[in-house]
């Protein structure tokens, strides 16, 4: 079981494993009455994301880009080195 998830994995595009993990983060945004909606993954492993609704303008939107969001998807996806806003 375990070498068939690890093929899965791989064929799985980055940018498709990205999705799927800011899908997961993406309640936790929107709990807050905002929302992240991914532009795009390029080949050095760098996540541009958008914020949208209550993140606009707010204080704390560096903060959750960071320690949320990138830390997130670092943590689950070893190919991503950073994440930035667009």
């Amino acid at each position: 079981m375990t070498q068939r998830r690890s093929a899965d994995t791989k064929a799985k595009s980055l940018r498709d494993r990205v999705a799927a993990a800011l899908d997961k983060i993406r309640p936790l945004v929107q709990a807050d009455g905002g929302d992240v909606e991914l532009v795009g993954v390029d080949d050095e492993g760098v996540v541009t994301v958008r914020l949208r609704g209550a993140c606009i303008g707010c204080p704390s939107a560096a903060i959750t880009l960071t320690l949320g969001i990138e830390r997130s998807l670092m943590m689950e996806i070893p190919e991503v080195t950073r994440v930035v806003s667009a």
